[in-house]
């Protein structure tokens, strides 16, 4: 239903394209516009403001109904009703091939100690910041 919809949405969408662009220009604002074009009698204008004018609501009711149609097909969203995940870590668990991180330990420690896990070396304390002692 949703993909009928769309399709004819955009084949409303070209048709209202054809029908602005086919219409006559009223400004003159860089001196381009009016002179003979290719709808020029008044009749046709009239019908080319009625079909832009049907055209538009369409667009309108169609773009409203694709709206509707996105929000029922939705699936309710809530925590409350989702079950918990049963393959979850505890919280203190590192998941496998992770580097622990180690208290106190920069960026750049935990960077030195994963290169030195890739080597085969055995990873170094980490560095304890040093507490300038008071006199």
């Amino acid at each position: 239903m949703q993909t009928v919809l769309i399709v004819f949405h955009l084949m409303i969408v070209i048709a209202l394209v054809a029908t602005v662009l086919l219409q006559r220009s009223e400004g003159g604002a860089l001196g381009v516009g009016g002179g003979g074009g290719f709808m020029t009698g008044r009749g046709q204008a009239n019908a080319l403001t009625r079909a832009t004018a049907i055209l538009g609501t369409l667009f309108f009711v169609t773009s409203l109904a694709l709206t509707l149609l996105a929000h029922y097909n939705r699936a309710p969203k809530s925590l409350l009703d989702t079950p918990a995940a049963s393959g979850t870590a505890p919280a203190g668990a590192v998941p496998p091939g992770a580097v622990p991180v180690q208290p106190g330990a920069t960026l750049l420690d935990q960077l030195n100690d994963l290169e030195k896990r890739k080597s085969g070396a055995a990873p170094a304390a980490p560095a304890q910041p040093e507490v300038p002692k008071s006199q």
